[in-house]
């Protein structure tokens, strides 16, 4: 589904006051399902999600985080439930892999480092010890119970932030916020904006650590886009962030298509995109999560003016994070049993 507007306005509108019994109800049972105890992996586990249901930038974050591990000797994996996919794991994610089985974003994770998809958390745990993983990364599952994590980083939306501050379906939030609080470690804000600095002060008042960043596109494909006129779509959490991208690349975007997240396109969609662009003189472009999913219907073969626009995370304090995931990671070690 696509997040309805009225969940990021700060203030609740009227549906979301008719909605929020459901969401009290759901909130509740979200919340005492955190409080309870997760299963001890064999190896320091550190999750990166959310407070909110949509996309924050998880999983440029876990690459981030990747490869501060990878730089400090480390052998990172990735652990995923694989939404989307029908595996249910464990497994390990290998290149005959199609996103219809294992999911979009563990097959964008393997590409760094191992990924393994399993639904049940701590058994995708022991597989990547097995495997000889020294550190796992957990895209997603913050609101997850089974299994223990040694650190966990929210990562919120410098631009919407915690929305109506409402549970689903009211509001955005995955649980209520005084569930959610003690779960987290720090907080990290991608992008500007008033609702993610409001975010941020409220970690701060609470103790915890709180890090800035930013996700910025690959240079080359963002220089080639300066003055390009183009047909852009994607289905991710917020597809309007990426179109606000391409035109800070300079890019003009003449049509922009916004699909659900995790959208699994059909070829009579990507068909139609196709000449629409070519019709009209427009570069057509999208990101690489959205490519992962048409390269699964062998697509992306027969659309060879397709382009796509890949981002990172530049953060604003990289020492300070990496610093702050070491000593997890070495605290993890040195507690007993």
């Amino acid at each position: 589904m696509r997040a309805p507007d009225f969940w990021w306005r700060s203030r609740p509108s009227s549906l979301a006051s008719l909605l929020r019994p459901a969401g009290a109800a759901y909130g509740a049972l979200a919340g005492r399902r955190m409080r309870q105890a997760g299963e001890r992996a064999p190896l320091p586990v550190i999750c990166i999600g959310n407070f909110t249901a949509g996309g924050a930038g998880k999983t440029p974050t876990a690459l981030a985080v990747a490869d501060i591990l990878d730089a400090a000797g480390e052998s990172p994996a990735f652990l995923s439930r694989g939404y989307g996919g029908s595996l249910r794991g464990p497994v390990q994610v290998q290149p005959h892999h199609r996103p219809f089985e294992v999911g979009d974003e563990p097959l964008l994770l393997a590409a760094m480092a191992p990924a393994i998809v399993s639904a049940d958390r701590p058994a995708g745990a022991r597989l990547a010890h097995e495997i000889g993983a020294t550190v796992l990364i957990m895209d997603d599952g913050l609101q997850n119970p089974s299994l223990h994590k040694d650190c966990a980083v929210a990562v919120v939306d410098g631009a919407t932030g915690i929305g109506n501050g409402l549970p689903l379906p009211a509001g955005p939030l995955r649980a209520p916020m005084a569930a959610q609080w003690p779960a987290v470690d720090a907080v990290l804000v991608i992008g500007s904006g008033a609702p993610g600095d409001a975010v941020a002060r409220q970690a701060e008042l609470l103790g915890k650590r709180v890090f800035k960043g930013h996700l910025v596109p690959g240079r080359p494909p963002a220089e080639k886009l300066q003055g390009e006129r183009v047909l852009a779509f994607a289905g991710i959490g917020r597809p309007e962030k990426f179109f606000q991208t391409l035109r800070a690349c300079g890019a003009i975007v003449e049509e922009a298509r916004a699909f659900p997240d995790h959208h699994p396109y059909t070829g009579s969609e990507l068909e139609t995109l196709r000449r629409e662009a070519e019709a009209r003189g427009l570069r057509a472009v999208t990101t690489e999560k959205d490519l992962v999913r048409i390269e699964g219907l062998n697509f992306a073969e027969v659309w060879a003016g397709l382009m796509v626009l890949p981002v990172r995370l530049r953060l604003d304090d990289e020492t300070g994070l990496r610093n702050f995931i070491l000593r997890k990671v070495s605290d993890r070690r040195l507690s007993r049993p």
